[in-house]
């Protein structure tokens, strides 16, 4: 008796498998397409979008590939569908699916090419001032803003304040937000110290916005189209930290983030040269280690005379090789500017290390008031003392150290770790670690510390934002105000107890009962109707 013969299995029993495969792509695409929605909108940080990118067109690959599968294995049945009558009727939904979606897909590109945003609030807080849609109209070339903000900080008003410009600008302005954690290299070229500058760039020029407000992008699109030619000097010859190398004593990031604002920055040896360059806007003095000479102590009070700036960033003096030379330069700021310069080094022993001193308060002045909640550290500080302000002058304590603080009058430079506070001698906290002082025509910044503004410290906290709001004051670079919008007065007016009730029964009664006489009334009529 002949075996009975296994029937041949036919290509078209694998059909349906590349139908089950074009199912799980789609389903996969979908998945993948909402995480790249979330990780456009900065709702979801994907930990490689590169990858998440390759596997989203694998899914889409899969999704085209699974119904020519079926096709080649099962063509007869790809004939009879498209002959039948579900086909014709299927045809035509698919026909009016896919206007549908080319409709959407016309709108949203126009959309999106084509920015506009209404402004439905009352008090219009959506909608820019005058000043910056004047500024935005008046660009003589396109701006560039690339917002450097990592994963970590939330981007919604950033990114709404910046999408008013971009659709106010007429084509003129536009940004991109930058990860300074993925792209280094790129933040670095462009003198980003910090999570959440904002770097706006037009031709060749470019301005740093440390401060996400529509007034400090406006007064940065305003200083653009205006450069002015700020020339800062460095005073050497002291064993000042160093702005040229980069090395442990330098200060190499504060003259890249001083070039990128388009200050021109270079060095001055008075020694050598005996005078101080007309086009000095201000002079930095950065931690000298010797004193400066009485020659060149009487060319900075000559030049302060004429409306000059200077910025005095000091070291404690056991950390420098003064000896019992006496401070020339300490002396003119204390007679003639009300600035007195302690000798002894600040100490907290609740901070770690304890010699580094944190800003605990920030006086109301043009150098602080854009910190914020922004800390600022200097290691290695001294105080200050501000007796009575000379004639004609005004000084202001701009930082001030916690309370905890104290000034050790006999610190050692092998080990300056606090022992105890002595009343008698030290000086009890809170403590003035910097100060101005002004007149009419004339600005003295002095800091406690310079290591703050060294390349060490520069990134750390508020360092950067506080060295560069220093310059920015010293030179007079003008900051840009806008016309501040008008908030309306919102009141609830508490409703009578008639009203409470009519307003409950209307809700919870007259509502539903019209949808309940318009449902009685609908079944009335197909009754009478039979």
């Amino acid at each position: 008796m002949a075996k009975p013969q296994k029937s041949a299995t036919k290509p078209k029993e694998y059909a349906v498998y590349g139908l089950w495969l074009s199912a799980a792509g789609l389903v996969s695409a979908l998945i993948l397409g909402g995480l790249k929605f979330l990780a456009f909108s900065d709702l979801y940080t994907p930990p490689d979008i590169k990858r998440l990118n390759l596997v989203f067109w694998i899914s889409v690959g899969l999704v085209v590939i699974g119904p020519c599968i079926y096709a080649l294995l099962n063509p007869q049945g790809v004939r009879d569908f498209l002959s039948g009558r579900q086909a014709r009727y299927g045809s035509n939904a698919l026909v009016m699916t896919l206007a549908v979606l080319g409709i959407l897909i016309v709108v949203n590109v126009i959309t999106f090419q084509n920015p506009y945003k209404w402004d439905l609030t009352e008090g219009k807080e959506n909608t820019l001032a005058p000043e910056s849609l004047e500024a935005l109209k008046t660009l003589p070339q396109p701006v560039t803003a690339l917002a450097f903000y990592s994963g970590r900080m939330s981007t919604e008003f950033v990114n709404n304040l910046l999408m008013n410009f971009r659709s106010s600008s007429e084509g003129k302005f536009d940004y991109r937000f930058i990860d300074p954690e993925l792209n280094p290299l790129l933040a670095q070229q462009m003198g980003v110290t910090r999570d959440g500058m904002i770097i706006l760039q037009m031709g060749e020029q470019k301005e740093i916005v440390t401060y996400a407000s529509e007034a400090e992008i406006t007064g940065a699109l305003v200083r653009l189209m205006n450069p002015e030619a700020y020339t800062v000097y460095f005073l050497t010859g002291h064993g000042e930290k160093d702005i040229e190398q980069s090395n442990e004593n330098s200060m190499t990031w504060v003259k890249q983030t001083l070039s990128n604002k388009n200050y021109i920055v270079k060095t001055l040896n008075l020694l050598a040269t005996n005078a101080i360059p007309e086009d000095a806007a201000s002079i930095v003095i950065a931690g000298p280690t010797k004193p400066v000479s009485e020659q060149e102590v009487a060319l900075l009070k000559a030049y302060l005379q004429k409306g000059g700036a200077l910025v005095v960033l000091s070291e404690p003096p056991v950390l420098t090789d003064f000896g019992q030379a006496e401070d020339l330069l300490a002396k003119m700021l204390a007679e003639d500017w009300g600035i007195a310069l302690d000798n002894d080094l600040v100490l907290d022993p609740t901070v770690n290390p304890p010699y580094m001193a944190v800003a605990a308060q920030y006086s109301s002045h043009a150098i602080t008031e854009k910190m914020g909640t922004l800390v600022s550290v200097f290691p290695k500080a001294r105080t200050l003392t501000l007796p009575d302000a000379p004639a004609g002058k005004m000084t202001t304590p701009l930082v001030l150290t916690t309370e905890n603080a104290w000034g050790e009058t006999s610190p050692s430079r092998e080990d300056i770790a606090p022992a105890s506070f002595d009343a008698e001698t030290d000086k009890a906290g809170p403590l003035v670690l910097a100060a101005v002082s002004e007149d009419q025509s004339s600005r003295v910044i002095v800091f406690g510390d310079s290591d703050f503004a060294s390349d060490t410290a520069y990134s750390s906290y508020g360092n950067s934002d506080m060295f560069i709001n220093t310059i920015d004051w010293a030179v007079g670079r003008k900051t840009f105000g806008i016309t501040p919008k008008d908030t309306p007065e919102r009141s609830f007016k508490f409703l009578s107890q008639i009203q409470l009730i009519g307003l409950m029964l209307s809700g919870v009664c007259l509502i539903p009962g019209l949808v309940l006489v318009g449902g009685l009334a609908a079944w009335a009529a197909r009754r009478s109707r039979g």
